[in-house]
């Protein structure tokens, strides 16, 4: 049974090591809650732009200093480009710090604990995460209000399966999975299948996929809460049959023959929304002019990201042993849009790859965060009467982008609406933000 206990919920969330799988299991201990700065706090005057300080005297920070954090996935190359790029510096913010954070339960507690409890401001953070924390539903019932300011990307993820299954060609869709799950299951094994946050994108994509074709999340399959970095030594190890993250991890599974992506999330929802750039909001209530400022540099980052030419080198800083210690091989194939499945198929497509700024994939729209919330809802993370539209009215902070947009020169890049309209699913289901309850009504295995 994969629902999560109130209890189970928040340990499960942090755990951070290989025995990940055992203690969820059994309810085992979170982290603690303290900042991992095992990254670098400076800039690195190689990689550096020109830091010639772009900021009127109207606009100076009201602090050159914030804590932000980030997983090594490689959709948190913005931070890390603003950071090693001298981007943060250039808009007068000299003073950031880029934190590693062992796992999503850890980037959640150093958020509540916030900069000046041993926490951080905010972080490279799993889209409906700011929601969850907003409301208190991951963090015992302690609401602490975080607002989104960008996206970071879009794309970029993969459900990676055992190799066991090789042979069965389980893919995109499959008739053969719902018999294979429930053949190891009469045998008396559980299936496992690992997420990295209860309710998070990757936890959405697992299930929506699960539930396409024709396996219930909730009663067929354990789901289970690993990081991102620990997936690839829980699967050598045999301790699950799939799991889902963003890359480097799936290329390096594959790199290490331990196992097949048996999708790309750009395959499942074409340009689907990923990760969010997310700071408390006390902090941006506190210092405005900072956190557009930080917004600023984050934005000319993503920007940079998206340039071919870049590719290359963004690989090889973030895959750099004080972020990410991959590979810059492993993470560049799939940044460019080339995917090597594991399986024996390639595709070649950059448009189905990670995007940071192209097609509109910095904006933070809130038809997707309606989607998110409402796939919560599905799933029980959210009661089925959350007022979504009010709760996304309260955490998007799409006017700040905006702000930040213009005073970079990138106007023209605002949409013309809040909404990217109708978006359609790969097995057909359509959700179309102005009726988001009749999405909810027409699916046909979930919690709500």
């Amino acid at each position: 049974m994969s629902t999560f206990s109130r209890r189970k919920f928040l340990t499960t969330a942090g755990l951070s090591t290989v025995s990940a799988i055992a203690l969820n299991a059994c309810g085992g201990g979170g982290e603690t809650p303290k900042a991992d700065s095992t990254a670098t706090t400076k800039a690195s005057p190689s990689a550096s732009a020109t830091t010639t300080p772009k900021v009127s005297a109207a606009d100076t920070p009201e602090t050159t200093k914030a804590k932000l954090g980030f997983i090594a996935l490689t959709d948190a190359s913005p931070l890390i480009i603003a950071k090693e790029k001298g981007l943060f510096e250039k808009y007068g913010m000299k003073d950031v710090e880029v934190l590693k954070q062992a796992s999503w339960g850890t980037t959640r507690d150093n958020i509540v604990l916030g900069s000046d409890a041993g926490g951080i401001d905010g972080a490279h953070i799993l889209t409906p995460m700011p929601y969850l924390i907003s409301e208190g539903k991951v963090t015992n019932g302690n609401k602490v209000p975080m607002y989104i300011l960008a996206r970071l990307n879009t794309n970029g993820q993969a459900i990676s399966i055992a190799n066991e299954f090789k042979d069965l060609k389980i893919a995109l869709k499959s008739d053969s999975l719902k018999e294979s799950f429930a053949k190891i299951k009469s045998g008396g094994k559980e299936v496992k299948c690992a997420v990295t946050f209860p309710g998070g994108t990757h936890d959405l994509w697992m299930r929506y996929w699960l539930a396409a074709n024709g396996v219930d999340p909730n009663n067929d399959v354990n789901t289970i809460v690993v990081p991102p970095p620990q997936m690839v030594a829980n699967m050598k190890a045999g301790n699950m049959q799939a799991f889902c993250v963003g890359e480097p991890w799936n290329a390096r599974l594959i790199a290490q023959n331990s196992g097949y992506s048996a999708l790309i999330t750009g395959e499942l929802w074409k340009d689907h929304p990923e990760k969010a750039f997310s700071l408390r909001a006390d902090w941006v209530d506190k210092n405005p002019k900072a956190a557009k400022a930080l917004l600023m540099a984050v934005l000319e980052a993503q920007m940079w990201c998206e340039k071919p030419e870049n590719k290359e080198e963004m690989c090889k800083i973030v895959g750099a042993d004080k972020w990410f210690k991959v590979p810059a091989i492993e993470i560049l194939g799939r940044q460019q849009g080339k995917v090597d499945y594991g399986d024996g198929r390639t595709i070649d497509n950059p448009d189905l790859a990670m995007k940071f700024w192209k097609d509109n994939a910095s904006y933070p729209y809130k038809s997707h965060d309606l989607w998110f919330i409402t796939e919560d809802m599905r799933w029980g993370y959210f009661d089925a009467d959350t007022d979504a539209k009010k709760l996304v009215d309260k955490v998007n902070r799409e006017d700040l982008w905006k702000e930040a947009a213009k005073a970079i020169g990138q106007e023209a890049a605002i949409p013309k609406s809040t909404s990217r309209g109708i978006e359609t699913f790969f097995d057909g289901v359509k959700f179309d933000p102005e009726n988001p309850s009749e999405y909810l009504k027409n699916l046909k295995i979930k919690k709500a």
